[in-house]
């Protein structure tokens, strides 16, 4: 798992930086680098790369399909040049390298009580409901890098546009549109996670509390958009520690039974 995070986290870190003044033209060709570097890596070569080395050996060790690499560096490399998608078949192109390819490569470290393929499906639906959660939460952010992941005809359905939403985010006042928008999005988000949660059950007993865990509070933070009457743009919602306590414990609990 710190492999896979800290090779994710990696490449991110070289597109993802509100203190980086980088050209994007740099920053894409520091993610091709990092291609170019992981290819011969995955398939043996030695590297002093602390990272790729990491990662590398991860995949060799639950043999990890090389491809679900190239298509996350894909979409972190569009990060780099598009700034918006029109419809949720545009953003399925890159929420399935950024997101849904994760989920399928935890999948052979978290182990399955099925045939790998029939949990694939819900795994990447998780990955998918996490990142549709991130753009939903951190709207107001990604509008400071210059990006809106909410697909704009869903948006303009609503009569939302860019404009409209950095307005909400400079002046932090709240707009109709705005909100019957975002719970239009929160519902969609919603049926990704329904479509995922029959997955924790394919999971090995041992791996089940920790993604349990997740889905629950992940989900939580669309609890908290709404909470907020989906007033979000100028800051940052998060669930309640003691709400992160009152489901973790329980978890940690169910994780140790699991293993002894």
């Amino acid at each position: 798992m710190h492999a896979l995070y800290g090779f994710a986290r990696y490449a991110d870190e070289i597109v993802d930086d509100l203190d980086d003044s980088r050209p994007a033209a740099e920053k894409a060709a520091g993610i091709d680098d990092l291609a170019a570097r992981l290819r011969p890596a995955l398939a043996g070569a030695p590297t002093v790369h602390p990272v790729l080395a990491a990662v590398a050996d991860t995949a060799r060790r639950y043999d990890l399909d090389p491809a679900h690499f190239a298509d996350f560096l894909a979409s972190m490399r569009m990060d780099t040049t598009v700034t918006e998608y029109a419809t949720f078949e545009d953003l399925d192109g890159y929420v399935h390298g950024s997101a849904a390819v994760i989920g399928l490569l935890m999948l052979p470290v978290l182990g399955t009580t099925v045939p790998r393929s029939e949990a694939e499906g819900p795994a990447a639906a998780l990955g998918v409901a996490f990142q549709l959660t991130n753009f939903l939460r951190d709207v107001g952010e990604d509008l400071d890098r210059g990006r809106v992941y909410l697909p704009t005809e869903e948006l303009a359905a609503f009569g939302v546009d860019r404009e409209l939403l950095v307005r909400c985010r400079r002046t932090r006042r709240p707009d109709p549109r705005v909100r019957r928008a975002l719970a239009h999005l929160v519902a969609h988000t919603r049926a990704v996670y329904r479509r995922a949660e029959p997955g924790i059950g394919m999971l090995e007993p041992v791996s089940r509390a920790c993604v349990a865990c997740a889905f629950t509070l992940y989900r939580g933070i669309l609890d908290q958009i709404e909470a907020a009457d989906h007033h979000v743009l100028h800051r940052r919602v998060s669930v309640p520690r003691r709400t992160r306590v009152a489901v973790a414990l329980p978890g940690l609990l169910r994780a140790i039974a699991a293993r002894s």
